[in-house]
């Protein structure tokens, strides 16, 4: 990498956006968790200005230790009058740490799974025998850090969904659905879902065979030349397809695959391709609301929705999952407050800073509580699962579901 031009320096310009106001201090999980200026947007992007202007090295510890506290949330996005794009200049500013410093062993080894299509199958595999024997739930009771990632597989258990077949004419767009890592992973039943209610609504799809991880986790992670081998194949594998849109029913998926005309920019084979490919993503809920979506039998539960951060904040979407929950009848929405804030998942931060995830996790609990929903609703593998863990630890039998498997559940009463 030339020292005359770091990613960060290439993503100045957005850097140059800040007016330093602060709005978006209310509205940054770890600095309101922390209380550290060194901990929000604003001062993060202080730091990045000072690496930039050489009055602070890249190297130095305390650079390393406030970037990597940082969720990636994006909800300073949503509250920044001036635009800045703090996501990118985030991810450009852990790209440039990681060429000099290395990611922590548990972040490497997570990361090079998720490049490696066989030894996700085999972890996936061993997380399933786990989590469908019991042991999970049972390693769930260990204290704090220890039990949490075994709450979070218990939390992905489910019961067998209904079986039906769609019956609408099909009378929209070809979509090819992307299968994800997690979701396929452990959501098996969620991706399903998500396949019959598309085809129930009107769209007809076709496979991607090929297709690989969006690349998200490791192009947060600083990880970016991975990143964009992963979407070089993606991109490929869904125009082999001949789909005319990409539907995701990942959050933050959908965001890092909108997002891979910026990513590949730089890369003129695939410029042209990448923003064309982007341009064809949408968030299945997205595509549910353009399409109505069509009203299924009566539910009769009460829920809460939790907006996903990359689904509220990177991808500007607020509507889409609400109009899906509203297409069932009967369904008892209790507002949650705070929706809109992190979770404290966001990818592999609860893994790799488990204290400041806990933290976070607990205010998000508490507005959970104060609805007394039993069910919660997110669209988002991380959070389903952060969210999930929280639940299972409270012992009260409440539940995350992604939105898709209400609608799904509600269709399969409609066709008995």
């Amino acid at each position: 990498m030339s020292a005359a031009v770091t990613p960060l320096e290439r993503a100045r310009t957005g850097l140059d956006s800040c007016v330093h106001c602060g709005f978006c201090l209310q509205a940054c999980p770890t600095y309101l968790v922390l209380e550290d200026e060194n901990d929000s947007p604003r001062g993060r992007l202080v730091l990045m200005r000072a690496v930039i202007e050489g009055r602070v090295a890249i190297d130095d510890p305390d650079v390393a230790t406030h970037l990597s506290r940082c969720l990636g949330c994006r909800g300073c996005e949503s509250a920044c009058p001036s635009g800045v794009p703090y996501g990118h200049l985030l991810e450009a500013a852990r790209e440039q740490l990681a060429a000099i410093r290395p990611l922590p062993v548990v972040a490497r080894i997570i990361l090079r799974a998720f490049a490696r299509p066989a030894v996700l199958r085999v972890a996936f595999w061993f997380g399933r025998m786990v989590r469908d024997t019991g042991i999970a739930a049972e390693l769930s009771r260990l204290p704090g850090a220890l039990g949490f990632p075994f709450a979070m597989l218990a939390s992905t258990a489910r019961e067998d969904a209904r079986q039906w077949t769609p019956r609408a004419a099909r009378t929209r767009e070809t979509v090819a659905t992307l299968d994800g890592c997690v979701m396929e992973g452990l959501f098996t039943g969620v991706n399903r879902a998500t396949e019959r209610v598309l085809a129930a609504n009107g769209y007809s799809l076709c496979s991607a065979p090929d297709q690989q991880c969006c690349g998200a986790l490791h192009v947060h992670a600083g990880d970016a030349a991975m990143a964009r081998n992963l979407a070089r194949a993606n991109i490929a594998a869904f125009e082999a397809s001949g789909a005319t849109l990409v539907a995701v029913n990942s959050a933050g998926c959908g965001a890092m695959m909108k997002e891979y005309g910026q990513l590949l920019a730089d890369d003129a084979a695939w410029r042209a391709r990448a923003a064309a490919f982007s341009a064809r993503v949408r968030e299945a809920t997205e595509l549910l609301a353009a399409a109505g979506p069509r009203p299924g039998a009566p539910l009769s539960q009460r829920i809460t929705y939790d907006a996903p951060c990359h689904l509220e904040h990177a991808q500007q979407l607020s509507a889409p999952p609400l109009q899906v929950l509203a297409a069932i009848p009967g369904l008892e929405h209790t507002p949650l407050d705070d929706r809109e804030q992190c979770c404290g998942s966001a990818g592999i931060f609860n893994l790799i800073e488990p204290d400041v995830s806990e933290r976070v996790l607990a205010a998000k609990m508490r507005c959970i509580a104060a609805t007394g929903a039993p069910v919660v609703a997110t669209g988002n593998p991380g959070c389903l699962m952060q969210i999930g863990a929280g639940l299972v630890r409270e012992g009260r039998g409440a539940v995350a579901r992604h939105p898709i498997e209400l609608l799904d559940e509600s269709y399969a009463r409609l066709e008995q």
